[in-house]
């Protein structure tokens, strides 16, 4: 029999350098010394690239490469994650690196609705070509609509004058948050001596039990203050039933424009909800508390760096590690799994459920995420019982919401009002009425995706519930109120614009769908029986809340003001 005989391979070459690109010893050099002793993990991607980002400006690709090496990662998975984020300048090979000053100017519906699309128009002629001025998605601060961010420092009312001035004055990319933005907060030593970390104490010593905390909590009809209103004592309830370890995940990433309550307690009072969190960590039985906080917010980061840093230098009690990390400018890591993913050190895309977070979770763990709010309330319900917060309420509706106002009003800002208010007694009793030679026309209930109301509709209870039979929801209770100046297609284009920027683009209904329904929007009539076939398959096929809660805006137009779009 005939054996086949084959040529012998030529040896095959030895390659000089790894596969790919090679690193330059210089950005390693860079990079090195920028990440310091600090970790190489998975987990601190971001943080790391927020360290480059601080101190050169931009991402340039020999950094990047670098950093994989450094960190042991395909540059590919480098390079994604640093694309998905709006605040990583990622430069490319023999692209120009940006200005070393960036104005972001904030053009969401209530900066809009205050002129800063007129801001956006003069400031590039008034700065120059050496300045940077881009359009911004809501920075946290609708109460001193319009806003900028010059570097990292906002500038609230905002003026062509007032920018130009802070550029001038030399404001960069990294420096600190202008302090005459954040008021003085209760630090750690006087928060102690006002009896604060006491109650904390006192859990961890044993004096109560979890399930007496948790009976409590439950009793108190507590709900999540980010938006879901999931029953906070009913979560604990579910993630101390899961095997240890377990872990928490603190969520003030607000970006949901019209929302401000996180950052105000944070500037104020942030020791409330720390320990709301060492409480919670207790009764649950949480190894680790990651705090996640938006990169909008710099001051808060200093404020809880610093806070954080005494409390763990001198505790109260046995406490569970506490990890602050940073976001980079990504609305959807407001949702918790994106959050999650985002903590992780990945793209912040939102995960398929089941499974849910509290049974998996961050680094694959039961995890107990809330809002920071949610955690703000803990202390004074257990200190004053369960009745004293079920306790308030109008309209047959119990407890305390913070609400988040912007817009036509005189006096926008956080107001701690009783759950169940309706818009009309929120303006007149909290809000010093409408400004002058403004009529209420509409409000947004629940931020950009709550959907928009007329002033007929004005005495609705504004609480969980009460608004889904109107194709509303309240949200985080961030109010924008509308005048007869305004119109509501303008604001539910404003927001469509918004969901359609911040899309991750992990599904199409939401990433077309979005951008798609700007488009019919924008014309003078509106198809609407074709936004209505796009928003049903948004909100039954999208993968999560962004592109689920996309139409409501749209579809309240079509419902209470269809002589806007006839």
């Amino acid at each position: 029999m005939a054996v086949e005989t084959r040529p012998k391979s030529k040896r095959s070459r030895v390659r000089g350098t790894p596969k790919g690109r090679a690193v330059d010893p210089s950005a390693r050099e860079d990079v090195r010394a920028l990440l310091g002793d600090a970790p190489r993990r998975r987990d601190l991607l971001i943080e790391h690239l927020h360290k480059i980002q601080d101190r050169y400006g931009h991402l340039s690709a020999a950094h990047l490469v670098a950093l994989a090496a450094e960190m042991k990662m395909a540059m590919a998975e480098v390079y994604e994650v640093a694309t998905f984020y709006h605040h990583f300048d990622v430069v490319k090979d023999g692209d120009t690196a940006p200005p070393s000053v960036t104005v972001r100017v904030c053009d969401s519906i209530a900066c809009d609705l205050a002129g800063s699309h007129e801001l956006l128009k003069k400031l590039p002629s008034a700065l120059g070509s050496d300045v940077r001025v881009l359009h911004a998605p809501c920075v946290g601060r609708c109460e001193t609509a319009p806003v900028a961010v010059v570097g990292q420092n906002p500038v609230p009312h905002a003026t062509e004058e007032k920018v130009v001035a802070l550029v001038k004055a030399g404001a960069v990319k990294h420096s600190t948050t202008d302090v005459t933005i954040t008021p003085g907060h209760i630090g750690y030593a006087a928060y102690r001596a006002a009896g604060g970390y006491a109650l904390a104490a006192s859990c961890v010593s044993g004096t109560r039990t979890p399930a007496d905390v948790i009976a409590v909590m439950e009793n108190s009809g507590l709900r999540g203050l980010g938006g879901a209103g999931f029953p906070a004592g009913r979560k604990w309830k579910i993630v101390s039933a899961e095997p240890a370890p377990r872990l928490m995940a603190i969520n003030i990433d607000e970006g949901e424009p019209g929302t401000f309550k996180d950052r105000y307690y944070l500037e104020r009072d942030p020791h409330r909800f720390i320990e709301g969190a060492i409480i919670a960590a207790w009764a649950v039985g949480i190894d680790c508390v990651y705090i996640y906080l938006r990169d909008e917010y710099h001051g808060c980061r200093a404020i809880l760096e610093q806070e954080l840093a005494a409390l763990q230098a001198n505790p109260p009690c046995t406490l569970s590690e506490f990890h602050l990390r940073r976001g980079a400018g990504a609305y959807i890591c407001g949702e918790e799994s994106a959050m999650i993913e985002s903590i992780e050190g990945k793209r912040g895309e939102p995960r398929l459920r089941p499974p849910y977070v509290a049974q998996v979770g961050l680094f694959g763990r039961p995890t107990l995420e809330h809002n920071m709010e949610t955690l703000h309330w803990v202390r004074e319900i257990l200190e004053k019982g369960p009745e004293w917060f079920a306790g308030h309420g109008r309209n047959g509706r119990k407890g305390l919401r913070s609400f988040s106002v912007s817009g036509r009003v005189k006096k926008p800002g956080v107001h701690l009002a009783p759950a169940g208010i309706t818009l009309q007694e929120l303006v007149d009793e909290y809000c010093g009425g409408m400004l002058e030679g403004h009529t209420l026309y509409g409000y947004l209930p629940g931020g950009a995706s709550g959907g928009i109301l007329p002033a007929s509709m004005a005495n609705v209870p504004l609480d969980f519930d009460t608004l889904n039979q109107y194709g509303c929801f309240i949200g985080s209770a961030a109010v924008v109120v509308l005048s007869d100046k305004d119109t509501a297609t303008g604001a539910a284009r404003n927001v469509m614009k918004f969901f359609a920027d911040e899309s991750c683009g992990q599904c199409t209904p939401c990433r077309v769908g979005t951008e798609k329904a700007l488009h019919l929007m924008n014309g003078r009539t509106w198809d609407k029986p074709l936004l209505q076939e796009l928003s049903q398959a948004m909100m039954d096929a999208s993968i999560c809340g962004l592109g689920q809660a996309a139409p409501n805006p749209m579809q309240s137009v079509l419902k209470y003001f269809p002589n806007e779009v006839d």
